[in-house]
């Protein structure tokens, strides 16, 4: 039961809660199709098949509402042109961008807020998020599943989950580091140019 929870947690914060976008979906999810093959494991495929993508689907709409009630009003104010540049790419090419983006990290956990900033369709964005949730939750789990029956895989998963979590962990600090350095470097040129003005 504790590892459901903490799977589902998992998947639930990295779908839309904006401190999630370090934590790895794609290996917990293949590592857990691979666990629930081993029958020592007493893991049910069947639960975390169903339970993922429901997971993943109310973390992308907790996504949405925090993008509308804060993202909008913050966008409107400071950024009204790359509000609709994005209102018009999100029109064009929301559903699309919300599927694909479960297959890349960060961008699955800020496209459900983007979405909600921009006031996408609930119905558009409902039938995506769900599609995404499907593809993404569903299949790579059956395919960890599946994949525990070619040779060494299984014996290999322990350290190909350690080094892509770590690694997922470093990028994602690594990328914090370096969004923050941007940060500074444009609000020191702002300063300068107020400054010579």
């Amino acid at each position: 039961m504790t590892l459901y929870a903490i799977l589902f947690a998992v998947i639930f914060v990295e779908s839309g809660v904006l401190v999630g976008f370090w934590l790895p979906g794609d290996t917990v999810l293949f590592a857990a199709g691979l666990l629930a093959a081993d029958p020592a494991a007493n893991v049910s495929i069947v639960v975390i098949a169903i339970g993922v993508p429901v997971a993943a689907t109310l973390g992308a709409i907790v996504g949405y509402i925090t993008g509308h009630r804060l993202g909008r009003p913050y966008l409107e104010r400071r950024h009204t042109t790359a509000l609709a540049r994005t209102e018009n790419f999100y029109r064009r090419f929301g559903a699309a961008t919300l599927v694909a983006a479960r297959f890349v990290p960060w961008a699955r956990t800020f496209a459900p807020v983007l979405a909600g900033a921009v006031s996408m369709p609930r119905h558009r964005f409902g039938v995506a998020v769900v599609t995404g949730a499907l593809v993404w939750g569903t299949g790579l789990v059956l395919l960890g599943y599946a994949a525990s029956s070619v040779p060494g895989l299984r014996d290999a998963a322990l350290w190909i989950g350690i080094v892509v979590i770590v690694v997922s962990v470093l990028a994602g600090v690594a990328g914090e580091l370096l969004r923050r350095r941007v940060a500074r470097l444009r609000g020191a040129e702002g300063t300068g140019g107020t400054s010579a003005g």
